[in-house]
């Protein structure tokens, strides 16, 4: 192979690389929260039930080299989180639900113990492990919204019930009167109303 051939396939990789980065630092610049784990030793089986469980949360996961890691972090929320990384890193991010995130990771990290956090960032804010943990014990964004929908619809229900409640007791009330005879039977026309 000359050196014409492997300077070409050089520069193949090299835009392959550009490409990664391109894409990577986009991706992190649409986030809330990234999640920084460790992942040496993990077995395929469980990366495959970790990347099926962060995509199943709204998120995505992927093996970063450091140098790659750093610079597509440069100018995004998770450029304090990605600099200067040691040792072996994969990302975890989502756009979405940061809980939904961190409770699928969390549990995963009790399933495999090889799969371990080192830090994060949520809405901008480096965040540490003891913290993704606490984010991950919250109600997710979901359980939230239908919480406070049911609290916003029980007091609705309550005046909706009391309002069709008037009429219908107001029919039972009459209907009663008129069964004990309350209204008189004589046919001397319309009484006249009680003064007020």
């Amino acid at each position: 192979m000359g050196a014409g051939a492997q300077r070409n396939e050089f520069m193949k990789k090299r835009s392959e690389k550009q490409a990664d980065l391109d894409r990577l630092k986009s991706e992190l610049a649409k986030v809330s929260t990234v999640i920084l784990t460790t992942f040496q030793g993990i077995k395929v089986d469980e990366d495959t039930k970790l990347r099926r469980a962060v995509q199943a949360a709204g998120g995505k996961y992927r093996v970063v080299k450091n140098t790659l890691a750093e610079r597509a972090g440069a100018g995004t929320p998770a450029e304090n989180l990605l600099k200067n990384l040691r040792g072996t890193n994969s990302i975890a991010y989502t756009e979405t639900d940061p809980v939904a995130l961190a409770k699928a990771i969390t549990k995963i990290a009790k399933d495999v113990p090889a799969f371990q956090f080192k830090a994060g960032v949520v809405e901008g804010r480096v965040v540490s492990i003891a913290d993704i943990k606490q984010l991950a014990n919250l109600p997710s964004r979901d359980e939230l919204i239908s919480k406070i929908m049911f609290l916003l619809n029980a007091p609705a229900q309550r005046i909706a019930v009391a309002l069709n409640a008037l009429p219908r007791n107001l029919a039972v009330t009459v209907n009663e009167a008129i069964k004990a005879n309350k209204f008189g039977s004589g046919g001397g026309g319309a009484a006249p109303a009680p003064a007020a």
